[in-house]
């Protein structure tokens, strides 16, 4: 199934894909448990155990599991089908999450043991629904115009329901406990995952080993050709991880409040979905690994210019500045994995790039904890950018090499799986 190429692809043509809305609309609702299942177990567990270091341990497990098994789970949906794995994924990752509901429920009677094994055991078995769906829109925009256009969408709404999450999570803890957050993420991802896997665009997606075979095609190590893009994420993953904490250390240096550091982090927030709309709304002349470079380095220019900011409004312009290119990036490195990756591993493809975006964020805010301790904010900002910029001449290493585009053996496989992707 593909759609037919269009002239002047828009964001309408992108949802007037066939089962297109009815397909973004079910993994919507599933990945919105994203944004609002890890506040909930935070204040749940909280609360469940009286302890700040028993909460950040089972979030650190919840967090890990989660991130670092993303590329196996993935390798299960492109060797099976998206219904035969999701299914049992979404199953178990509820059951769990259910499970954690009954621990957490009373104050002051969950062990610690325990609720890092069923907190452990969710982060394991997260069904990855972004990068099932990102494989999804490669399949079914079949114009590689029109695929840009899906992924700035898709990165759009991601970034959108990160936003709103917790937000529904403060309107559900004002009058329940946090425990009903845990309820609320769980019944999201198995009425999103239900309807995702029986829209007609997913049930028809072979599991990938059966295509691969008929054709004679090897099972080559995933990561090997994208590794650019991968170190792209990472670095906006990175950038992204350490601001949240500097904003906080900046805004707390300055005698400002909490809500001061949510319009800042707002600010950025807004500025990624601006840019992220407007780069599906261009029609690219530029090759994508030249456009990977220069975003990912404008993105670290801008956090080296917040570190000047002399006061919390400048701060906030600088991040909205920054944010323009977040979306962008991120976006740009999901296309370049997709078209990189073999036709039986683009779930995994998606998932590295998703998972380096993570655990850049996760060594980002590791990373400003220490440097603030002994930095200026302002050196803080310095190092992050500069470090950002790294990522972004390693980038451009392989951009110059390959003429600014992809590598000729990824560029091969650009080849074969737009072929299949269109069949």
């Amino acid at each position: 199934m593909s759609s037919t190429s269009v002239a002047r692809p828009s964001y309408a043509a992108v949802l007037r894909i066939p089962y297109a809305r009815r397909t973004f609309a079910a993994a919507l609702l599933g990945r919105l448990s994203y944004g609002i299942v890890p506040l909930a177990v935070m204040l749940a567990v909280t609360r469940a155990s009286g302890s700040y270091a028993v909460a950040g341990t089972v979030m650190a497990l919840f967090s890990g599991t989660s991130v670092f098994l993303s590329p196996a789970r993935a390798a299960l949906i492109d060797r099976h089908g998206p219904r035969r794995a999701l299914v049992p994924m979404a199953a178990a990752y509820t059951a769990s999450l259910g499970l954690l509901t009954v621990v957490v429920w009373r104050p002051g009677t969950a062990s610690p043991l325990v609720l890092g094994a069923v907190t452990a055991a969710a982060g394991a078995c997260t069904p990855p629904l972004g990068p099932t769906m990102r494989a999804v829109w490669g399949r079914i925009a079949g114009d590689r115009a029109l695929v840009q256009r899906a992924y700035s969408l898709d990165a759009v709404a991601e970034e959108l329901l990160f936003v709103s999450g917790p937000l529904l999570v403060g309107v559900v803890v004002g009058f329940a406990p946090p425990a009903l957050g845990i309820v609320v993420g769980a019944v999201l991802i198995a009425a999103g995952t239900a309807g995702f896997v029986s829209s007609p665009a997913v049930r028809d997606v072979m599991p990938g080993d059966a295509g691969a075979k008929s054709r004679g095609e090897g099972r080559r190590p995933v990561l090997r050709g994208i590794r650019r893009p991968v170190i792209a994420a990472a670095g906006v993953g990175l950038a992204l991880g350490a601001v949240e904490l500097l904003v906080v250390a900046f805004a707390d240096g300055r005698g400002h409040g909490g809500e001061s550091v949510a319009w800042v982090l707002a600010a950025l927030s807004a500025g990624s979905a601006v840019g992220g709309l407007a780069n599906g709304a261009v029609t690219w002349r530029t090759p994508a690994g030249l456009r990977l470079m220069l975003l990912a380095g404008g993105l670290g220019l801008a956090v080296l210019g917040a570190g000047l900011a002399p006061g919390l409004g400048t701060l906030a312009a600088a991040m909205a500045v920054a944010g323009l290119f977040v979306a962008p990036a991120i976006t740009t490195a999901y296309l370049i994995a997709d078209e990189a990756a073999a036709p039986d591993a683009r779930v995994q493809a998606g998932a590295w790039v998703n998972t380096a975006v993570n655990a850049g964020g996760t060594a980002g805010t590791a990373a400003a904890g220490v440097l603030v301790g002994r930095l200026p904010t302002a050196w803080c900002f310095a190092v992050t950018g500069a470090v950002t910029l790294l990522a972004a001449v390693t980038v451009a290493r392989g951009a110059t090499r390959d003429g600014g585009a992809l590598g000729e053996e990824e560029e091969g496989e650009a080849r074969n799986g737009g072929a299949v992707r269109a069949a």
